[in-house]
């Protein structure tokens, strides 16, 4: 790490935070929370001038090849720059067609392109790869809500990681192995944290702090003449590796697919090989259906008794996400929003209605419901269900 990355590296972990700080105190104040425009008008510009300081100058040095975890982690820094240049409406991709942050969006590109990732901040840059200094991450503000926020996303992240290594395992050994039960009893413990961790958010976060604190930094944003999407705590592979190996979600269904396509590059490069990798692997949910002559053997019995348990919970996270943390978090706060800021209110881009139609999509792919008007996996649930001895009630509780 050069002198000028470092110096930049502190603006972020200590001015860059004081500023928002300022700033959000500021909106605070105000009978319309959401308001950013003509408030705090000196505190932007310093917000502005300071980074802006701080990149030309890293602009100017050039391409040090310090190798790639210095590089992720100073596209991180520009990022969430960026990202509060956005949340302050410094910049506003609708009334521009290029970004103003020239600097920040050439050194962004420029170290996007070069390893191989979205030129604009992350999930990772929050979360897994997000290193602590005297037991402090970076943050875009020192708000306890937004502390709560990171620190469970980042669990739950670490739980599904889990879940997704420990069915990888299970590909080489076949679902008859003796210890495939045991890779499904990992599973099944890694999913329970992330409900877990989902429960302590839903009880302990502030829903007006997360709303108008925390979500804007999440906003899209110009990087040049394109608008990247925000950062999604589901920019990783873990969630969608478990969704393809249980079977639940097909890599060749064109929607599920449109899903891996648009968040690949958002993802870490070892994601990416991983996901990629997935995508070519047969799923455990057909290697059941096909092993159903074996129904009669101890085997089949508990290997595919704790399958069905996995997939259950892996549904009970879908649906605790969307019916729980999104309805809290969201749609509730939305409709109190003054009609002209709801066009801005999903960091994914589209309109609230058109992104809830989307996730309630997914949760239901994920759950294996039943739905006329999309493909899911109830059917073949079913199916393997009766399979079961006594008819697998226990494997759906």
């Amino acid at each position: 790490m050069t002198q000028l990355t470092k110096d930049f590296d502190i603006w972020i972990r200590n001015d860059f935070v004081e500023l928002n700080d300022r700033l959000e105190a500021a909106y605070r104040d105000q009978s319309d929370r959401a308001n950013v425009e003509g408030v705090g008008e000196d505190i932007k510009q310093q917000l502005l001038l300071q980074g802006e300081q701080h990149i030309e100058a890293l602009l100017a040095e050039g391409n040090t090849d310090e190798g790639f975890d210095s590089a992720f982690d100073l596209l991180g820094n520009v990022g969430l720059y960026m990202a509060a240049c956005r949340r302050h409406e410094i910049t506003e991709p609708s009334r521009e067609l290029y970004s103003p942050l020239k600097a920040a969006s050439a050194l962004a590109m420029h170290i996007g392109s070069s390893i191989g990732v979205t030129p604009r901040f992350a999930t990772a840059h929050l979360t897994t790869h997000n290193s602590a200094i005297d037991g402090v991450y970076k943050r875009f503000t020192s708000d306890p809500a937004e502390q709560l926020f990171i620190d469970y996303n980042t669990r739950g992240i670490l739980a599904y990681k889990r879940a997704a290594e420990a069915l990888l395992k299970i590909q080489p050994l076949g679902i008859s192995h003796p210890m495939t039960p045991v890779l499904f009893e990992e599973v099944k413990r890694a999913l329970l944290d992330v409900i877990g961790s989902n429960q302590t958010l839903f009880k302990q976060l502030d829903t007006e702090s997360f709303f108008y604190v925390v979500r804007p930094y999440y906003k899209p944003y110009r990087v040049g003449k394109e608008v990247y999407r925000g950062a999604n705590a589901g920019d990783f592979a873990g969630i969608n590796v478990i969704d393809m190996m249980l079977g639940l979600c097909r890599a060749n269904d064109v929607d599920y697919a449109q899903i891996l396509v648009e968040k690949l590059l958002y993802m870490m490069p070892e994601d990416q090989a991983t996901l990629r990798e997935c995508m070519r692997l047969p799923n455990l949910m057909d290697a059941f259906l096909e092993a159903q002559t074996y129904r009669n053997q101890a085997w089949y019995q508990e290997s595919l008794s704790v399958f069905l348990q996995a997939c259950k919970l892996h549904g009970d996270t879908a649906i605790q996400h969307h019916n729980q943390l999104v309805e809290k978090y969201i749609c509730h706060p939305a409709k109190f929003m003054a009609s002209n800021h709801l066009e801005k209110v999903t960091a994914s881009g589209p309109p609230l209605e058109v992104l809830l139609k989307q996730l309630e999509t997914l949760r239901d792919k994920r759950a294996a419901a039943k739905r006329a008007d999309l493909e899911t996996r109830f059917a073949d649930i079913q199916q393997l269900r009766s399979t079961l001895s006594g008819g697998g009630n226990h494997a759906s509780e």
